[in-house]
């Protein structure tokens, strides 16, 4: 594709001279060490690396020209493009690139602070059960016609989902189901995709650290019903019992689906059941009704489900049809997924880390009628310090023992981001115990379990690692629970195939 045409509309603050818009350029990336011979390198600002420091190295590998919203570096000898913003110009470079294939793909985009990570999962599981080829791109992983990829960022770089897309368009594929995150939106990750559908499924506090205030964080959320530097979507699936989600705009030829439990949304669930086994209920748009059965748990997934059944309305996909979808996904990888060993009390991992998300997980703990709930929680640091006491007071206010401990301190100290916490645990009367050490924190909450009780361990989910000041170690909480339920004598099946989990005649293992 010749230079002219991959930038154009991509907001060149001086017009490329003749001769080099009709050079063919080979490719584009915002990574130098990807460039070959005949590529655009991409130079983004960063909080804490300067892409211009990469600009030599990319020209080194046969980069035409550099990109960027940046001046170039001194005594730089290359070719260097000016742009007004330097992110939004890779997308649409990029979408000229590979042919705009947002345009032929079916493409959902799911917004919100809760609930993205499963609603995108259901609204997946709705689709393939329509008979549909699809990519899905979200927090834990990525899957594209089938294979699963390491997932990056909640929502890659513009350049890597054209790739997807295009690579799934010539698999024979023919839908997208996304999380979009706040920071996607506000950096124009996402800019110029044409979305079919956006969802939004609440807002409560979180990103504050990126956004400063609840009115930007919201702000940035809006842009995928703006459109986001492309055309406003087709539909709108909305939860009609947030007021975030009231406050929307949406642009005339939108078209809209409410969900919610109120007599005020159009698509609402009716004579909701719900227990360890999953949930069931009827739905009901308008005068079509019908019935859901899922292995997920508690009212929050009603929300999440209600959210998948609107899409696939969206889509007019047939309602026996999206009650399959939903009846097949077992579960959504840290999120209330149990860990069991055969042990006389429950265990679960959730990747709740903000205060809402933890009053919901617990709630859904509560909804099972436990002997106790044990909530084991941290903090994120180089985050927003000011929902810690918050999430502290949830989790006290919530449970009946909690466990303070770290989670991915960052550069911080995880001391002082758990004094930050504690402050909110000491606003209630509850026991807990304060654990830096996040192993030794989930033996704790362990050993404090009796027969009937729930350990939530809450805040890292599917996550496989932990992220300290120096280096990334391995660490799962999941597989940390499995091995010391294991090491208490805990296992799924004794000899012969027999049940066992008899540790302790029936008690927890500190007794």
């Amino acid at each position: 594709m010749k230079l002219g045409e991959l930038l154009s509309g991509a907001g060149l603050k001086q017009p490329l001279p003749p001769e080099l818009a009709a050079i063919e350029a080979g490719g584009l990336d915002y990574d130098s060490r990807r460039v070959q011979p005949g590529f655009l390198f991409f130079a983004f600002p960063g909080s804490r690396i300067d892409g211009r420091a990469f600009a030599r190295d990319a020209l080194a590998r046969g980069a035409l020209a550099v990109v960027s919203e940046l001046d170039p570096p001194p005594e730089f000898a290359g070719v260097w493009l000016q742009v007004e913003h330097g992110r939004r110009a890779l997308a649409i470079a990029a979408r000229n690139f590979y042919g705009r294939p947002d345009e032929r793909l079916g493409l959902t985009g799911i917004t919100g602070t809760n609930g993205k990570t499963t609603t995108s999962y259901l609204v997946d599981a709705v689709l393939r059960a329509a008979g549909h080829m699809t990519a899905l791109v979200g927090t834990i992983e990525y899957h594209l016609a089938g294979k699963v990829l390491k997932a990056v960022n909640t929502t890659p770089e513009s350049l890597d989902l054209m790739r997807l897309f295009s690579e799934l368009e010539q698999a024979g594929g023919t839908h997208v189901t996304m999380e979009v995150s706040s920071h996607a939106l506000e950096l124009g990750r996402v800019f110029g995709l044409r979305f079919h559908t956006a969802v939004f499924t609440n807002l409560t506090r979180d990103h504050l650290d990126f956004h400063g205030t609840m009115e930007g964080y919201f702000a940035a959320k809006h842009k995928l019903f703006e459109g986001a530097g492309g055309p406003p979507p087709e539909w709108a699936v909305l939860n009609r019992d947030d007021p975030y989600a009231r406050r929307i705009k949406l642009a005339n030829q939108t078209r809209t689906v409410w969900y919610g439990l109120g007599h005020e949304a159009e698509l609402r669930a009716q004579h909701i059941s719900s227990g360890i086994q999953g949930l069931r209920f009827g739905a009901q748009f308008h005068k079509l009704r019908f019935p859901i059965e899922s292995p997920l748990i508690g009212k929050i997934n009603v929300y999440n489900i209600l959210a998948a059944c609107g899409v696939g309305l969206t889509y007019g996909i047939a309602p026996e049809t999206i009650a399959r979808g939903i009846a097949q996904l077992r579960a959504v990888p840290g999120r209330f997924e149990r860990v069991d060993e055969g042990q006389p009390f429950t265990v679960v991992v959730d990747y709740a880390h903000t205060d809402d998300a933890l009053r919901n997980v617990i709630a859904v703990a509560r909804g099972l009628n436990p002997r106790r709930v044990i909530t084991l929680f941290g903090c994120g640091g180089d985050r927003d310090r000011t929902k810690r006491p918050l999430m502290g007071q949830a989790a006290a206010e919530g449970s009946d023992f909690v466990v303070l401990t770290s989670d991915n301190p960052r550069s911080e100290d995880p001391l002082a981001i758990m004094n930050d916490a504690l402050v909110g645990i000491r606003r209630v009367d509850v026991p807990h115990v304060v654990e830096p050490d996040r192993a030794a924190a989930i033996a704790r909450a362990l050993k404090e379990a009796r027969e009937g009780d729930i350990v939530i361990l809450a805040g890292k989910g599917h996550e496989t690692y932990q992220v300290l000041k120096d280096r990334t170690i391995a660490f799962d909480d999941r597989a940390v629970a499995r091995e010391l339920l294991r090491g208490y004598g805990y296992h799924t099946e004794g000899p012969g195939g027999a049940p066992a989990g008899s540790a302790g005649r029936g008690q927890g293992p500190g007794e």
